[in-house]
């Protein structure tokens, strides 16, 4: 297939590219700088220049390939304050990318989250499929309904449920932010008794369901991509305190926003999730190493 990516040179993107030319499919990457441009065509890549809001080539670039992997969201907005704009935008792409796509019968995965999908009890690819309204990360969730509803309009679309830590080496995600934080706090920290879990996945295994959603998912498929149900807070306070030679404490509940900023609402929160479902349904098997012997390989850890 020709593949239309966007967020290619992203961290997910840079993995799936090698996953999707290994297997024989030519790949248009979405590139909104010089650098990202680059990046794409060192690895072999088509690039179509244009920005998450270039509505005109989101529906180009579709109507031109084969199917889509949407990646790309506006992560640095966000995390500085603007979680609402970012999926505001997100949600107009997604638009355009289904108007583009009805009746094709083309595929088109969407990244989305696991993290808020069913707190405090164990997440199924079943779940999240009540309609939801609100703002943050219900408004993301929203946005995964409305790709899954392009499945009655002709078009072979799924989700992939991203859970909160893809790690690997390079992660610049929320891993590598709490050992920042460690570091700048001098102690490696979780909420209370650091129960709270979290699910995890190798930047591999998730590429590798992206390539395999891309394939062969049924129309309107949840997928989740982590390989760890869940592991605690706790578990991974000791693993940075232990490598950095920091104390590990608990951090009260209202000292939380004080001590991990921006992350303190993930950090706290408990989301366990199963990927039985997607193993099943796509014979996807996770080889990649698990978030805490991932984090004891010590990549996390060189000098930042």
């Amino acid at each position: 297939m020709r593949v239309f990516v966007t967020g290619a040179s992203g961290w997910i993107g840079s993995a799936l590219l090698p996953e999707l030319i290994g297997a024989g499919h030519q790949v248009i990457g979405l590139a909104r700088s010089d650098s990202s441009a680059a990046k794409l065509a060192a690895a072999g890549v088509e690039v179509r220049r244009g920005t998450l809001d270039d509505l005109d080539a989101l529906r180009e670039g579709a109507e031109a390939a084969d199917g889509v992997v949407h990646l790309a969201f506006k992560h640095d907005l966000a995390f500085t304050g603007g979680f609402q704009e970012a999926a505001e935008a997100d949600r107009r792409a997604v638009e355009a990318f289904g108007g583009a796509l009805a009746g094709t019968d083309k595929p088109f995965v969407l990244a989305s989250g696991l993290l808020g999908l069913a707190p405090g009890r164990v997440a199924t690819e079943e779940d999240g499929r009540e309609p939801v309204e609100g703002e943050g990360v219900q408004a993301r969730q929203a946005t995964a309904q409305l790709a899954l509803s392009f499945a009655a309009r002709g078009v072979r679309s799924s989700i992939v449920r991203l859970p909160p830590t893809v790690h690997g080496d390079g992660d610049p995600g929320f891993v590598a932010v709490l050992v920042g934080i460690a570091r700048e706090k001098g102690v490696s920290g979780h909420i209370g008794d650091g129960a709270n879990r979290w699910p995890a996945g190798h930047v591999s295994d998730a590429a590798r369901l992206f390539r395999l959603a891309l394939e062969k998912a049924p129309a309107g498929s949840a997928l989740h991509a982590n390989d760890d149900e869940g592991v605690s807070l706790r578990d991974v306070s000791e693993v940075i305190g232990r490598r950095l030679g920091l104390p590990v404490a608990s951090i009260a509940p209202e000292d939380a926003a004080g001590h991990f900023g921006w992350l303190a609402g993930a950090v706290g929160m408990d989301a366990p999730a199963s990927s039985a479902l997607t193993r099943e349904l796509l014979g996807w098997s996770p080889t990649g190493p698990s978030l805490v012997d991932d984090l004891e390989k010590g990549h996390y850890f060189q000098a930042p």
